[in-house]
């Protein structure tokens, strides 16, 4: 029996490739966009996923999981519309928790209209209000916990029975949570997708996605993302790989900086919300305790309404104001204008995104000069 090897363990070797020629210590980069089709098991090309790179980081993603396979996307959102398309025809219905990536969103209110998909946000992002919004043509249920930007939690282990008390499919975007946080496959969840720019990345430098599922799930995805032509080129491939063998560590380093900024926060009178679920406050706080291993690198914050986000955020000197996150590096930004600015304000209103909330991507930088920062920026403003 195979001994279950740990997280960062599986981070460094799984789906590595060996070096027979010469021997070096990590996974040679094959960039040949062409391979021979006589006399070999695979015939491989870019466009099938099935390059040596891209099958060996496929492996690494799958086992970060514990799922059976994966698939390596272009980007995030290439990795959220394929595996949606792929299991929702003309006359299907999808149910959406609200709390959704504003490109998720955005990708359902301008497109699914064009393909006769019928879909539904639920009020909120509990089971009961999912299972409400279940109709007789209902195909699948698309959640994301912790949600972009105000952390909300969704039980996983509700929805998972709810599909399958009604025979639906269950995709997650775990993105913000991460492999290191939470394997929702634990809990019943059937097809996982991240945005690999983010904490697999980890360092501002990369733009890709990734599925991750049972076989017979991943291989229904790959028969349309083959003819969307999503695929990731290979040096990106390798680079990713290389990127994830420090995801460990990475992101358990993020988490305790964030719970430490998180209290931080909460105790300055100038921020008059803070919504992160390793604090008790939260409303998901017991159930993220339950399902998560951390709770992250992400927290969001509400400064008072007196004072200037926008030159609160010119005043900071350490953190940067940047349209990602999960860097290394420690970012923040206004959901209002970057990641939610395609909603309408009454769309953002209903999310309970307000003009004057900041999303957080807390880094691995000390926690002290973290809140130092925070502290000399406030001081300009006021």
């Amino acid at each position: 029996m195979t001994k279950v090897r740990g997280i960062n363990t599986i981070c460094t070797h799984t789906g590595e490739l060996e070096d027979k020629q010469f021997k070096g210590a990590v996974s040679p980069l094959y960039m040949a966009t062409s391979y021979a089709f006589e006399e070999v098991e695979v015939k491989r090309y870019p466009r099938y996923f099935n390059t040596p790179n891209q099958v060996a980081l496929a492996q690494k993603i799958a086992a970060l999981e514990k799922t059976e396979n994966a698939l390596i996307f272009g980007s995030g959102m290439a990795a959220v519309s394929t595996s949606l398309l792929a299991f929702l025809q003309k006359g299907d219905h999808v149910v959406f928790q609200d709390a959704l990536y504003g490109g998720t969103s955005n990708l359902v209110n301008e497109e699914f209209g064009k393909y006769g998909i019928e879909y539904t946000f639920a009020e909120n992002a509990s089971a009961e209000a999912l299972e409400k919004e279940i109709r007789e043509n209902t195909k699948l249920i698309y959640i994301e916990t912790p949600s972009n930007p105000l952390l909300m939690i969704t039980d996983l282990q509700k929805v998972a029975a709810l599909a399958k008390k009604h025979d639906l499919i269950t995709m997650i975007d775990n993105t913000f949570a991460s492999p290191v946080n939470q394997n929702p496959v634990d809990f019943g969840i059937d097809i996982i997708i991240h945005s690999a720019t983010k904490y697999m990345g980890g360092h501002s430098d990369i733009l890709a996605g990734a599925v991750a599922g049972s076989k017979e799930h991943i291989d229904r995805i790959f028969q349309l993302a083959k003819n969307f032509g999503g695929s990731l080129s290979d040096y990106t491939v390798w680079l990713l790989e290389r990127s994830l063998k420090t995801m460990g560590i990475r992101v358990k380093a993020q988490n305790e900086n964030a719970q430490k900024l998180a209290e931080f926060l909460n105790s300055l009178e100038e921020v008059q919300a803070v919504y992160y679920p390793g604090l008790a406050s939260h409303p998901g706080h017991e159930i993220a305790k339950s399902q998560m291993k951390g709770f992250g690198g992400m927290l969001s914050f509400e400064l008072h309404e007196e004072l200037d986000v926008q030159a609160f955020m010119k005043a900071l000197e350490l953190i940067k104001p940047s349209m990602s996150l999960a860097g290394v590096e420690s970012t923040i930004l206004l959901p209002s204008k970057t990641s939610h600015g395609l909603l309408s304000p009454e769309e953002r209103e209903k999310q309970g995104i307000k003009d004057n909330l900041l999303r957080f991507s807390v880094g691995i930088e000390e926690a002290e000069d973290l809140q130092q920062d925070i502290l000399q920026a406030l001081k300009k403003i006021k």
